[in-house]
């Protein structure tokens, strides 16, 4: 008996370690593997030891797959194809194309990414959107149904996705505010498979202000806001449902070259500075949410033109697109915040523009069985 127990446990520490593709193959090799392979206990195990060693890891980048320069002078920007890959977190190559898990031949964005599932939607979103939780790993999906909480249509919309620890649960955050002020906010929870409406929204949101970027992290989701002169940060805490709201650093002028993410388990802000003090340099200035106040580190300065936050890498690095206004790419750079390395990754990124608002997406994906089984 012990020594079957040794036998199952050797068997699951060598499994444990293979990505995701190589375990899909191996369900079919026999039934006591593929119920192995698709428990629960075995799903929660390899993915903890991928978070926790940093293993199957990638750029998740919607970029040029087939990009050319274009020399014409009387037209700079011609239109690309874009494409969702993941690529090598170590080495940078293209690893996969990710294509619409539906077929369809319609644009998509995704507006998160946790424990390998990742949230997808319209490119620009519509209250009706349709989104979906799906995890390209073990191409599974789940659609979240129709909200009925809904009777007015809403003309902004902010989406976030991720994994709330605290309830041990998937979370998807929708913000959606009308022209004339109205206000809401639902939560879907993937463990019960339904929305729902948020009904204490404080007063200080009930406002006009503009939506800007955001990210989800321990369940909280965040999003830079515009009221008049004043940038915040919103936070929504999706399992407590308390809103939270930080003003930014009064440095903080413009949503152009700002971003938000997370830097050393700490919520932070990227901020391109225009007109650094020494010539021919670019900065890019980091702040940390600390006891809720915000704690300036010392900026990135770079001799690279051009160059604008992209976010933060699963290994604290920062993501730097150094833009070629020529072709109207940007060339994505990973930069050791701490030894001041920069390393080009050569992804060219695709960049998407709605209205004066610029998006670029590189995003950390980590691989996970989630949804195997309807886990």
């Amino acid at each position: 008996m012990a020594f079957t127990l040794r036998k199952k446990e050797i068997v699951i520490d060598i499994l444990v370690r293979l990505p995701a593709k190589s375990l899909l193959r191996f369900l079919s090799t026999c039934k006591s593997w593929s119920d192995l392979i698709g428990s629960s206990s075995f799903v929660s195990t390899h993915l903890h030891r991928n978070v926790t060693k940093h293993t199957h890891v990638y750029l998740l980048c919607l970029h040029h797959p087939n990009f050319e320069r274009n020399e014409d002078p009387d037209d700079p920007y011609v239109e690309q194809e874009f494409q969702w890959s993941l690529f090598s977190n170590e080495t940078f190559e293209e690893c996969s194309k990710l294509s619409h898990p539906l077929g369809s031949t319609e644009h998509y964005v995704i507006y998160g990414s946790s424990n390998g599932l990742v949230c997808i939607s319209d490119e620009i979103l519509n209250f009706d959107s349709p989104i979906h939780i799906w995890n390209p790993s073990v191409r599974k999906l789940r659609s979240t149904p129709i909200s009925t909480n809904i009777n007015i249509k809403f003309s902004h919309i902010a989406l976030q996705f991720g994994f709330h620890p605290g309830v041990d649960d998937y979370k998807a955050v929708r913000m959606m505010r009308t022209n004339k002020n109205a206000f809401a906010v639902e939560v879907y929870s993937l463990k019960t498979d339904c929305w729902k409406m948020i009904e204490a929204i404080p007063p200080w949101l009930k406002c006009t202000w503009q939506h800007h970027k955001g990210t989800f992290f321990n369940g909280i989701a965040y999003h830079i806001i515009e009221k008049g002169p004043i940038f915040s940060i919103v936070s929504f805490d999706s399992g407590s449902e308390e809103f939270e709201e930080f003003i930014a650093p009064d440095a903080i002028c413009t949503s152009v070259g700002l971003w938000i993410d997370v830097y050393k388990d700490q919520i932070c802000l990227l901020f391109k500075c225009y007109g650094c003090e020494e010539e021919g340099m670019d900065k890019v200035d980091l702040w940390v949410l600390q006891d809720k106040r915000w704690k300036q580190l010392c900026p990135f300065i770079s001799s690279f033109d051009c160059c604008g936050p992209v976010g933060i890498s699963v290994d604290n690095e920062l993501l730097i697109e150094i833009r070629d206004f020529t072709s109207g790419v940007g060339h994505l750079h990973l930069c050791n915040y701490e030894s001041r390395q920069v390393l080009d990754t050569r992804i060219k990124l695709a960049v998407m523009n709605y209205g004066e608002i610029e998006f670029l997406f590189s995003i950390t994906y980590i691989e996970s069985l989630f949804l195997l089984n309807n886990y």
